[in-house]
């Protein structure tokens, strides 16, 4: 697969194991053209390239301070939240900061 995308075994590998960032349109393209994706399904396959890019940048100029010191408290935490814990702040997101529902 690597040969036919252009790309080197190693750093294909290391796409596929989340320890390169987002690919470019370019490989996306020739991904999608790989496994003859068509271009309706291709949008997905970019939406979900870009929501899986391990090096996340979170802007927080122009917003009060404590936005800030979440992003970073969250940063350097992150490692540390079991998949429950993730779960329930992805519900908070969802829900739009809302919570889940649930009582604690």
């Amino acid at each position: 697969m690597a040969e036919a995308l252009n790309v080197s075994p190693a750093y294909l590998s290391a796409l596929e194991h989340g320890k390169r960032g987002l690919p470019t349109f370019d490989l996306l393209q020739r991904i999608a053209g790989y496994f003859n994706i068509i271009w309706d399904e291709a949008e997905e396959l970019f939406l979900l390239a870009r929501s899986s890019d391990p090096r996340v940048v979170i802007d927080t100029s122009g917003l009060p301070p404590e936005y800030t010191e979440f992003a970073n408290r969250l940063a350097r935490r992150i490692r540390k939240l079991d998949s429950a814990e993730i779960a329930r702040l992805s519900a908070i997101l969802e829900n739009g900061g809302k919570g889940d529902g649930k009582a604690s």
